[in-house]
């Protein structure tokens, strides 16, 4: 189920863009600037901390996560594609991930371990120089 983005939060400038358009991007200003407030969302805290590690730079130290959409010719194209991408960073926040159980490698195994380290150790102390006596 995609996150619900409430319009309260957002914050939309056009801005000049480049990339397609030829002489239309020089007259209208058709890239999309998103500002989300990430602190008006309310977010669990494992979903605010797992979005400012997938946003990265994307997310300014007070809470504005700043997303922008310029590959279209178009302000609406722009603009939905802007939305489309922070509501997918505010998916892949919301999956938690699975806690890491600490293992340790039993006596048999590290008993292998050693008897393998060994048996190198054998093979390089036979390498060396030939003695011809």
């Amino acid at each position: 189920m995609p996150f619900d983005l409430p319009e309260d939060v957002i914050e939309e400038t056009f801005l000049a863009s480049t990339g397609p358009g030829g002489q239309n991007v020089n007259k209208v200003a058709t890239a999309c600037q998103l500002r989300v407030d990430v602190f008006a969302l309310g977010l669990a805290p494992y979903a605010f901390r797992q979005l400012k590690e997938l946003a990265g730079s994307k997310m300014t130290i007070g809470g504005e996560l700043i997303v922008t959409a310029r590959s279209h010719r178009t302000r609406e194209a722009n603009r939905q594609e802007a939305r489309e991408r922070v509501v997918e960073l505010l998916d892949r926040a919301h999956i938690r991930q699975a806690r890491r159980v600490a293992t340790r490698p039993s006596k048999a195994a590290k008993a292998r371990r050693v008897d393998a380290k060994k048996g190198r150790s054998a093979i390089k102390k036979n390498r060396g120089k030939v003695s011809f006596d």
